[in-house]
């Protein structure tokens, strides 16, 4: 059965110890401009577990995404 929220696992000691590289999606929301507003819908997903809970936060991220994407065209 799938876990809820990011399905990715975390890398055993070896791995980690090998991997010095930022994480592919951390990279990307960095290259956005949305880092505070994606850190701050992640705490509230945390701290809520329900995105429904964090409507906020999401319009807030959506909104940086959508001025970054209008800024690109």
């Amino acid at each position: 059965m799938a876990r809820p929220g990011h399905a990715r696992s975390r890398p055993s000691l070896e791995e980690d110890e090998d991997e010095e590289a930022e994480d592919p999606v951390d990279a990307m929301i960095s290259r956005t401009g949305c880092v505070a507003q994606h850190r701050e819908l992640q705490e509230c997903m945390a701290a809520r577990q329900d995105w429904r809970h964090c409507q906020p936060q999401v319009r807030a991220f959506g909104e940086c995404m959508a001025r970054r994407q209008r800024t690109e065209e």
